[in-house]
């Protein structure tokens, strides 16, 4: 059953976490880092979830529902959520959790929490989520923000690994891929040799036809034909 106690649990996930990079930049204790760190998006998320790693189930959901921790530590609060406990909880937990995630999916502006919830709602279940989170993961691989780029990808690649290689799931990756792929057709046409991002998109799709068979290739652009 879960149980979050307002006071006890808020009042620990406030001291779950210590000076970093980001809170030495920000209240002036110490030596502020440079730019780069600052900056490292990455570094920070890894910093957080390692920082996060041993916080009990309860304390996590009190701070994914804090909208004013920063998106660097909801989204480690998430990734960490994610891995130790998202597939052990069941029954009434499991919904009440997937109401709070939801929630804070529809009022958070940040790629990273984004990313980070959507593939923890593909874990805890994958029938009923797939259809939606996965296509809201593809269209992160044309996110600007690099850190975020690999993170979809890598949930991605996981959600996939983690499957049975159905035909219903490789459609709605191939749909999504194809429609997006239509849309950029005409720049694809100067392209030679994709770049990281494209790359991305191509493994994924090369995955949905190996699953749905190479009659699907007649449903692409010819641009992306030579690409692939």
């Amino acid at each position: 059953m879960l149980a979050i106690h307002a006071g006890s649990v808020e009042a620990r996930a406030q001291n779950a976490y210590a000076y970093t990079s980001e809170t030495l930049a920000h209240n002036g204790h110490g030596q502020a880092p440079s730019a780069n760190t600052i900056f490292d998006d990455q570094m920070l998320l890894k910093g957080y979830t390692e920082k996060y790693r041993d916080l009990s189930k309860d304390i996590l959901l009190a701070m994914i529902k804090d909208n004013t921790l920063t998106p660097y530590r909801s989204a480690a609060a998430v990734r960490v959520f994610k891995v130790t406990f998202s597939s052990e909880v069941v029954s009434r937990e499991k919904k009440i959790i997937e109401r709070i995630l939801l929630r804070r999916l529809h009022r958070t502006d940040s790629p990273f929490i984004q990313v980070e919830i959507m593939h923890t709602l593909c874990r805890m279940d994958r029938y009923h989520y797939f259809k939606s989170m996965v296509p809201a993961l593809i269209q992160k691989l044309d996110h600007y923000n690099a850190t975020v780029n690999e993170i979809a990808f890598d949930s991605l690649n996981q959600v996939i690994r983690s499957g049975s290689n159905r035909n219903r799931e490789a459609r709605i990756v191939f749909n999504t891929l194809r429609k997006i792929l239509f849309l950029s057709r005409k720049r694809l046409a100067t392209v030679v040799e994709p770049d990281a991002r494209l790359a991305k998109k191509l493994k994924l799709l090369r995955w949905s036809i190996k699953i749905l068979g190479n009659q699907e290739l007649k449903k692409l652009p010819k641009e992306v034909i030579n690409l692939l």
